[in-house]
């Protein structure tokens, strides 16, 4: 297997682009799904419900990620997440 064709494949060789989302992936969604409803957020919680999850989201996929596609994602992510809320 070429040095290129490992970047998408876990330790095993088998391709992982997708897995199912997991704990930190489902609050984000229904954090967004709550956000799009007629609930007033004022405050801005679900925003920042969302916005930890993603972060939680990042550091795992960083620290464990399953594949280097996995990973850089990750940090992509973490970044993204830490400049929204700093900036």
């Amino acid at each position: 297997m070429s040095r290129s064709n490992t970047f998408f494949r876990d330790g095993s060789g088998q391709l992982v682009l997708f897995q199912a989302p997991n704990a930190a992936i489902w609050v984000f969604l229904l954090a967004t799904a709550a956000r799009l409803s007629p609930y007033d957020d004022r405050d801005g919680e679900l925003r920042w419900i969302g916005a930890g999850a993603l972060i939680v989201w990042g550091l795992d996929e960083l620290l464990r990620g399953a594949s280097p596609f996995r990973r850089v994602l990750g940090v992509l992510v973490l970044g993204w997440q830490l400049w929204r809320l700093l900036a």
